[in-house]
């Protein structure tokens, strides 16, 4: 380890390599090694929203905003892919660096280690996560700051009664629907419910036949106060008595949309289709 750690700290290039090729079965020692798991950690290398190329728990931690409670990670399958993830939005906003991890065996040391400096290693699409201290980005309005929560605590009152409808729509397709602290850009996304399953880790259990249909937890489905989506229904439910046949669509399609972003299927293809062509009528007799 002493060996590799010299490496990783002269030779970065050759060290980025070598990680490429050996990287997953080192991490397997973070899991089982719990005597070397620090000296473990000190060459384990990742890759970030934060740095081009590899970068360590040290050098993530260096980075870090004044006030940010955790160290931040998300993981799937394909770095690219996890950087364009709706659950990222609110992170870039702020500019809070996120780990990329994308091998299996992530899923199972990250629990085991827990914390790094203290701060714990917290999932981006699990459990509530609050960036609001945190100055950057789109925060760096000069005297915005007890505006924007203000707004934010007024567009989140407003749509009560939306979260209210999707709730009563989705039934027990979803654990909750919430107002979301991540977004920015999207209407919506999926995130697992603290204490429960991680997204990625649930899927790669189902994928690999240790999971079952039926055993799977369902996610909390977060939207977006401020998409122009998500404005357009609150009014719509605003002028109507009881649920909206056009917020019912919404609510499931929404959710379709929130699943087809994580790489899944939607549940009933021809429910789908039928709600698009409805929707997608109901938008052109309205430019008619």
């Amino acid at each position: 380890i002493g060996e590799l750690k010299k490496s990783a700290e002269k030779k970065p290039d050759d060290y980025a390599v070598f990680w490429d090729n050996f990287g997953a079965v080192l991490k397997e020692g973070l899991y089982e090694d719990v005597d070397n798991r620090d000296k473990l950690l000190e060459i384990t290398r990742f890759k970030s929203t934060g740095s081009d190329g590899l970068t360590s728990l040290e050098e993530y931690a260096n980075r870090m905003k004044p006030v940010q409670e955790a160290i931040y990670y998300i993981t799937g399958e394909d770095a690219e892919t996890l950087v364009g993830s709706p659950q990222l939005e609110g992170f870039k906003a702020k500019d809070v660096e996120v780990l990329l991890l994308t091998d299996p065996v992530d899923e199972f040391w990250v629990p085991s280690v827990g914390d790094y400096r203290e701060k714990p290693l917290k999932s981006a699409t699990r459990g509530d996560v609050d960036l609001s201290k945190i100055k950057g980005g789109k925060a760096k309005k000069k005297g915005g700051n007890d505006k924007d929560k203000k707004k934010d605590h007024k567009a989140d009152n407003a749509i009560d009664p939306l979260i209210a409808a999707f709730k009563v729509a989705l039934g027990t397709r979803v654990k909750d629907v919430r107002a979301s602290k991540r977004l920015t850009d999207s209407p919506v996304c999926l995130i697992a419910d603290e204490g429960d399953m991680d997204i990625h880790l649930e899927r790669m259990l189902k994928q690999h036949k240790q999971l079952q249909e039926g055993d799977m937890t369902p996610r909390v489905l977060e939207i977006n106060p401020d998409h122009a989506l998500i404005k357009g229904l609150t009014r719509t439910l605003s002028k109507s008595d009881g649920i909206d046949a056009t917020v019912e669509d919404a609510a499931f399609l929404l959710l379709d949309q929130a699943h087809i972003v994580e790489g899944e299927s939607v549940s009933d293809p021809a429910a789908f289709s039928r709600r698009m062509s409805t929707l997608m009528e109901a938008g052109l007799r309205g430019r008619a």
